[in-house]
């Protein structure tokens, strides 16, 4: 008897575990993608007015720099794409022609409108168009592709995200090693609970605006492959 129920004990979790594979296989090739085509849609309609009001917050702001940032960053598979913020920058440089740092660059208005996250809110066009997920390892630049490891490099094997695994761990409070173990872990689990699990965590960091900037500086420091 008790070989019996532990056979049917073990067919069980055969079962469940075949099933569970099966349904987050759909749900990362398939309903992944309808939530977030439906999702960006709704979101662009709904947030209209308040992206107007950004844009012309930004435009004056930025002293006539404009109130879009597009920039090529690597999606699924290193595919290049161009990704579009809200500009929280101006274009002010030094003497020699130079941009000023980040940090006397970033205005009032910017500061502000990235500590809400308000200037991600562009990229739901990006959603919209298929090159990034709401959920996902954030893009980053071009320029750290070969800085990868083999192991780092598989943030790639998925659509890059608004928010993510990592941004919900610390955002750009941690260093890159961290962000990178996240964004892998991302990687392997993907599933519709763990992506539910990522917005509540993502809306509790926002609105107690944690981890926007790393030690010391107005963002994080660059990539250089050992950080």
């Amino acid at each position: 008897m008790g070989g019996y129920t532990s056979l049917l004990a073990y067919n069980n979790l055969y079962l469940f575990n075949h099933l569970h594979f099966h349904l987050s296989n759909l749900y990362r090739h398939f309903f992944k993608r309808v939530i977030d085509f439906t999702v960006a849609l709704l979101a662009l309609i709904c947030l209209s007015p308040l992206l107007l009001v950004v844009t012309v917050w930004l435009h004056f702001a930025n002293k006539g720099a404009g109130a879009f940032f597009l920039q090529p960053r690597p999606g699924k598979n290193a595919k290049i794409f161009r990704v579009v913020k809200f500009k929280t920058m101006t274009d002010e440089r030094d003497e020699n022609g130079e941009l000023l740092p980040d940090e006397q660059r970033l205005t009032k208005v910017g500061r502000f409108v990235r500590s809400t996250s308000i200037d991600e809110l562009p990229q739901f066009f990006n959603v919209l168009k298929g090159n990034m997920s709401l959920i996902g390892p954030r893009p980053l630049l071009v320029q750290y592709l070969p800085l990868y490891s083999e192991r780092q490099a598989r943030r790639h094997e998925v659509r890059p995200g608004i928010s993510g695994w990592a941004q919900c761990h610390g955002r750009n409070a941690i260093s890159w090693t961290e962000k990178f173990e996240y964004d892998v872990w991302y990687v392997d689990h993907v599933s519709f609970m763990t992506d539910l699990k990522v917005v509540w965590l993502t809306i509790k960091a926002v609105l107690k605006r944690s981890g926007i900037a790393h030690e010391g500086s107005a963002t994080m420091e660059p990539f250089n492959g050992k950080n």
